[in-house]
């Protein structure tokens, strides 16, 4: 099972919107230096809904030749088309992902037994750990506990990872799922608490630009510290706020350049963060002591 602090990587670019490769080489370096536990590429931080095919396996490509066994690799292969979705998730596996993490289809707005069929397809036709990833905030379509139970059955569905910061689905999952099944937070506000309370880490956001930071707190809350877990998440707290200032990744990819890590690309429709936000988020840096 992999656990821990697991960021959910951006993707840098040049100003023309390009992947800058050598930036992303970089990053995975500062990762795997600063501790997180695993990587996620091409996930919904990483711009996968703006990038091309060829692109978004190429950087999983070069973010597991990057990592070069060192630390697990998860890649975004998540679509709201059940063949994109297994096509994805194939050509991952091929470039040697450890696991696939899969949102759930956006839009078309899928019953449970839609998503559950869905999944189910995808599992039975790529023999890699895949993760679920519910986000109804950013999909409008709600993965409920007990589909969750149902696709828990099936070897290779591996996790979920769990982003409605509702704390109270977690006692729910568990007992649908067992104790070998990972559920991971997706809410960066909620993470400390949900792993205090038996989840198996984070997949973060906020670990982008204090990566050892989340590192050290999750690995406190995993282990029941409480105390310890709670003192690390307060000089979280603005980062996992106000790195939500603007739809994501739009500000975490501003204090990642602010940090001095990568340069200013992001591609369209996503703009580069608003002027008049830069001191709110240069505050919350400053109070995880990152800048």
């Amino acid at each position: 099972m992999i656990q821990g602090s697991i960021v959910a990587l951006v993707t840098p670019m040049e100003n023309d919107g390009s992947v800058d490769k050598e930036c992303l080489r970089k990053l995975v370096e500062y990762h795997i230096e600063q501790g997180s536990d695993a990587i996620v590429a091409m996930g919904t931080t990483g711009e996968s809904a703006t990038l091309d095919e060829d692109e978004h396996c190429d950087v999983i490509k070069c973010v597991v030749q990057y990592v070069a066994g060192r630390i697990p690799v998860i890649a975004g292969t998540g679509a709201n088309s059940t063949t994109e979705a297994i096509l994805l998730t194939r050509r991952a596996k091929e470039v040697g992902a450890d696991a696939c993490l899969l949102v759930t289809p956006y839009y078309n707005k899928p019953t449970q037994e839609g998503l559950f069929q869905h999944y189910k397809a995808i599992s039975a036709a790529v023999d890699i750990p895949q993760i679920l990833y519910n986000v109804p905030g950013r999909t409008a379509c709600d993965m409920l506990p007990e589909t969750i139970g149902r696709l828990a059955a099936i070897d290779n569905i591996v996790g979920v990872k769990e982003a409605t910061g509702e704390l109270d689905r977690l006692p729910l999952i568990r007992d649908l799922c067992g104790d070998d099944f990972a559920i991971y937070s997706g809410d960066d506000a909620s993470s400390c608490e949900f792993c205090l309370s038996g989840g198996n880490g984070s997949i973060t956001v906020t670990g982008n630009v204090a990566p050892k930071l989340v590192h050290e707190m999750i690995k406190a809350a995993i282990a029941g510290h409480r105390q310890q877990a709670e003192m690390l998440d307060a000089k979280l707290l603005a980062l996992h706020e106000h790195l939500f200032i603007q739809s994501n990744p739009i500000p975490v990819k501003w204090a990642v350049a602010e940090m001095g890590l990568m340069g200013k690309g992001i591609r369209l429709p996503l703009t580069w963060l608003t002027e008049d936000c830069y001191p709110t988020v240069r505050r919350a840096l400053q109070q995880a002591e990152v800048i």
